[in-house]
């Protein structure tokens, strides 16, 4: 018999800028340390600049490194125009 563990979700909110990208990358380093799979939710992300897409990079090469899982849920118009922007949508997007 097999389980299945429940992911671990962060959630994002508001805007992810130079100012707050440090504590989400905290969150979800920590979370990557601790969890097989994490989910981060960004469905409540009004904005997102460069500084919150290294933490999306980094992020998904922590998750690489470890042999974690990263998932990207709830991705809105404001992420998904950065991605769009800077071509990571590939190497980002669930």
């Amino acid at each position: 018999m097999t389980t299945q563990a429940t992911p671990f979700v962060v959630t994002a909110h508001g805007e992810i800028d130079l100012d707050t990208a440090p504590h989400l990358r905290r969150e979800i380093s920590r979370a990557l340390a601790e969890h097989q799979e994490v989910v981060l939710d960004l469905s409540e992300v009004t904005f997102m600049d460069c500084s919150g897409l290294g933490v999306l990079v980094r992020a998904r090469n922590q998750a690489d490194r470890s042999g974690r899982r990263l998932v990207l849920r709830g991705i809105g118009r404001p992420v998904t125009r950065l991605l769009e922007l800077t071509g990571l949508g590939r190497r980002l997007a669930p």
